[in-house]
């Protein structure tokens, strides 16, 4: 039970060399927490997300793959967690971080109500081909947050979010019936189709952009989409890539073959998040023509606005802005958050079950 009794230790207790290379797996485990947080709204089909916190000599991780990832793709997550728990983060060259909105695939009546979550957003990331929903549907979803933006007097920047869920006809159809988009996210499942949706995009004259996001974290390869030219930006996640010095070399690969770079989430805790807000906090600076810094593109990185409770105090969210800030779980958040027993021996051997794969989990370039 040495997990519920690491927040009272503290630091300054770990032993010399405990580096990221240096460490034991029972030494990672003494001092992990699982919790369970309840959503303050059903998303990828769940009401309440679990993860499993790492406590370690540069700060907190976190280990949070979804439940149907086997042990080979999880790896990465672990990585990520153990890189921010033992070797913590970049230097931030921005201490502020423009975020979107996240919109679950909720009916379209629910729509103004998750929108209030989102104070001053411009962005909204919209879910799309979930499960026992049309097109229909997805439209009118989308056409729910342009309505309540435009109401305010705003121009909203919408975004879409298949998860690999249409065919490329689908795709391009859907583009049509819910434009003008800033891009879809991954519109159908393989990199090949994205390319096929981009070509038909640009025959077809409607400017929508192709994003990938599985495309690039769940393949050997992150940069195939790139040499396919198969999208025009890159959403790349920490946890998945395995951690926020992995974001930041796929990142400069892709800019330099001229894609954009959009850092976001995968329905990470607040402790999650911060790997998110330390890869974009430390992305290069870009300058236009002009010499102006270029503002890296919103991030979908304000997903803690969907949670119910969470393991710190909220952050501030202010005229779509998060200070990129790095917190740490507050102690009587951990107890009164925790899994119970059986699900943090689940979590705990889900770890054992990762740990071989750790020197797997860095994909080369």
């Amino acid at each position: 039970m040495g997990s519920q009794n690491s927040a009272e230790r503290g630091r300054g207790q770990w032993p010399a060399g405990a580096t990221m290379k240096a460490m034991h797996i029972d030494d990672v485990l003494d001092r992990a927490h699982v919790v369970s947080l309840p959503l303050a709204v059903r998303f990828r089909g769940i009401t309440t997300r679990e993860a499993l916190l790492i406590e370690g000599p540069a700060g907190w991780g976190e280990f949070a793959p979804f439940l149907e990832y086997g042990p080979a793709e999880s790896a990465a997550w672990l990585r990520a967690g153990l890189e921010a728990a033992y070797e913590g983060f970049p230097e931030p060259v921005r201490d502020s971080i423009e975020v979107n909105a996240t919109i679950p695939a909720v009916p379209a009546s629910e729509v103004p109500a998750v929108v209030e979550r989102y104070p001053g957003c411009r962005t909204f990331k919209i879910k799309v081909a979930e499960k026992g929903h049309t097109l229909a549907d997805d439209a009118a979803r989308v056409r729910a947050v342009r309505d309540t933006i435009t109401q305010r007097g705003e121009i909203p920047i919408l975004r879409v979010d298949a998860n690999g869920g249409w065919t490329v006809e689908e795709a391009v159809q859907a583009a049509q019936m819910m434009m003008p988009l800033d891009y879809m996210e991954q519109p159908c499942a393989t990199t090949e189709e994205l390319a096929q949706v981009r070509g038909r995009l640009m025959r077809a004259g409607l400017f929508v952009r192709v994003a990938a996001d599985e495309s690039i974290r769940k393949v050997a390869d992150p940069y195939r989409v790139a040499e396919l030219q198969a999208a025009d930006v890159a959403v790349v996640k920490p946890a998945p890539l395995g951690g926020v010095r992995r974001v930041l070399e796929v990142a400069q690969h892709l800019r330099q073959r001229h894609m954009d770079i959009t850092v976001a989430s995968a329905l990470d805790t607040s402790i999650g998040i911060n790997m998110g807000l330390a890869a974009v906090a430390a992305l290069p600076r870009i300058y236009d023509d002009e010499d102006i810094d270029v503002t890296p593109a919103a991030a979908g990185l304000a997903t803690g606005s969907l949670f119910e409770e969470d393991v710190t105090a909220p952050r501030p969210l202010i005229d779509g802005h998060l200070p990129a800030d790095i917190l740490a779980p507050a102690p009587d958040r951990l107890a009164a958050l925790a899994a119970p027993a059986d699900r943090r021996d689940w979590w705990f051997d889900r770890v054992r079950a990762c740990w071989p794969h750790l020197s797997e989990s860095h994909p080369s370039d």
